[in-house]
């Protein structure tokens, strides 16, 4: 017997169509996954299931829960279902999250919503479910506040209050994308074994199929508004009949080609790096203990090298990444760039500061919207000393956005017209713009679909065959960092733990931790092998 129906389900909202004919079924302990690129209405259809969709949405078909069509339920109706029948993980905790309210009182609310129970009670049952999630109490007081706790706790903060009152189904939407490899296999991990406990119906939305390769029990492919292909996990996998599967797949296993690097040649240099912070007080007249995030790192990355760093959340590399910047002091060893030291005295060295540029992990949130795009593009202008303007600027602009696969004309545009890749495109183009010495790209096609990260990762390819890039990629998908790196560190507690030859290190890890991280990372099936067996 279906726990979830979902029959003809068609969804409009401004009278643009969104979804067509989508029919889906969940029974009791399975677990589900839609998967496809960005737009496809993976999200738009678990939205439409629990009712969060905007007043101009037009729906027709039926959505029944345990027999009830929710589509035919008033909104104070709809309310009595969420949180007690279904359960709702969203992508980023730290906004699911309420800042300045405590863990303990979060969870607590969902219960107090919908029963009548003393608050008392309630925080005993939101610790209850909280330990099971796996936040115990002797480190996880109820009286934590979410900006204390990492991006992987936050998310089983979240999950807690998803699953407080033991709903039916629980939609998870793009649960992990933000994660570290070892934190997302944890969080998939205690999302199968809550499905399985307490016989709820699990539906995962997630862009990258080895996400949920080894979790999910069938696997429906979504493109424009429709499900395209659908099937047990592993059937589908064996015979992917769909052109549009069978592109998922091998974006998601794609491998770029990278140019050879030329011959060792020093560019950036760190040499026993410190950078410590001071902790809060354990009592009122205590020293204040140090903490060492970045704790005696030493590396060269050479001219047109690509270089790696993985780690886990918290283990130092962003704090490595101020100090590279120039944009944090260090208190103990340095950092040259050509042989010139990014801190002059107390000051960044603007001079270093020219020759390097970043791309962030979040394209949108890294532009004024406000702004076109060729004044973002142009941003870095303002480190010259003597800026090009007039027509010497706009013939620059438009180099730079042509050399990354876009139109001049994209210039008089604004950041919101583009799709998310087109965005990371024009941050590549403004990290180009001033020929740096030097680009680190933080995470930066970490929240993008697989074809589309593909593409991004191709036009990283095609610009290191143009030019003598040289970079720094931090990344927590092992994939990729494998695919457009030459050499990569493993960081860990603030200390490199192991760097080599990428290949070298992904094949024949040496250290323990390299080990764990490897064995974590998501993997898509063998096809070659499952053809084989059957």
């Amino acid at each position: 017997m279906s726990l979830l129906r979902i029959s003809n389900l068609f969804l409009s909202i401004a009278q643009i169509p969104i979804l067509h004919e989508i029919s889906l079924d969940i029974a009791p302990g399975e677990i589900v996954a839609i998967t496809g690129e960005s737009g496809s209405g993976k999200s738009m259809t678990a939205l439409a299931t629990i009712g969060l969709l905007p007043e101009s949405a037009v729906v027709d078909g039926q959505i029944e829960l345990e027999g009830t069509n929710l589509l035919k339920l008033t909104e104070p109706e709809m309310c009595t279902v969420r949180g007690a029948r279904i359960g709702m993980v969203f992508q980023e905790p730290m906004t699911a999250l309420n800042p300045v309210q405590t863990i303990g009182a979060q969870v607590a609310e969902t219960i107090l919503q919908h029963e009548s129970i003393s608050r008392s009670e309630a925080f005993t049952r939101a610790r209850a479910v909280l330990n099971r999630v796996g936040l115990p109490e002797d480190r996880f007081p109820l009286t934590r506040y979410p900006h204390e706790l990492s991006g992987g706790q936050r998310q089983r903060v979240v999950i807690a209050m998803a699953i407080a009152l033991r709903p039916r189904l629980l939609i998870a939407d793009e649960p992990t994308t933000a994660l570290d490899v070892t934190t997302q296999a944890r969080i998939l991990d205690l999302l199968k074994d809550l499905a399985r406990d307490f016989g709820m119906g699990l539906m995962i939305i997630t862009h990258d199929l080895a996400v949920v390769a080894g979790m999910a029990d069938r696997i429906a492919v979504m493109q424009n508004g429709r499900i395209v292909e659908t099937g047990p996990t592993e059937q589908l996998f064996s015979n992917m009949k769909h052109p549009y599967t069978r592109a998922l797949f091998e974006a998601s296993a794609h491998k770029v080609d990278l140019p050879p690097a030329p011959p060792p040649e020093p560019l950036l240099a760190v040499r026993n790096v410190v950078r410590r912070y001071r902790q809060p007080r354990s009592r009122l007249f205590g020293t204040r203990p140090e903490i060492n995030a970045v704790d005696d790192v030493s590396f060269t990355l050479h001219h047109g090298e690509r270089l790696g760093l993985v780690g886990e959340s918290g283990c130092g590399k962003s704090t490595l990444t101020r100090a590279i910047l120039g944009l944090e002091p260090v208190q103990g060893g340095s950092i040259t760039v050509d042989g010139a030291p990014v801190w002059a005295g107390l000051r960044p060295n603007m001079e270093v500061r020219r020759k390097m540029q970043v791309v962030f992990q979040d394209p949108y949130s890294s532009f004024n919207p406000r702004h076109r795009v060729e004044r973002l593009v142009a941003e870095p202008f303002f480190l010259l000393p003597d800026p090009p303007r007039g027509e010497a600027r706009e013939a620059r602009v438009a180099e730079a956005l042509v050399a990354v696969g876009l139109k001049a004309s994209d210039a008089n545009r604004y950041i919101h017209e583009f799709s998310g890749g087109q965005r990371q495109r024009i941050a590549i183009a403004r990290a180009l713009i001033n020929d740096p010495t030097l680009i680190v790209f933080d995470e930066a096609v970490s929240a993008l679909d697989v074809s589309v990260r593909a593409q991004c990762l191709d036009l990283i390819a095609d610009l290191c065959r143009l030019r003598p890039l040289s970079y720094l990629f931090i990344s927590h998908d092992l994939s990729v960092v494998r695919s457009i790196t030459d050499r990569v560190m493993v960081m860990q507690a603030g200390a490199i733990v192991e760097q080599g030859p990428t290949e070298q290190v992904f094949a024949n890890p040496k250290h323990p931790y390299t080990q764990t991280l490897l064995a974590a990372a998501p993997k898509l099936p063998d096809i070659k092998k499952m053809n084989h067996a059957s």
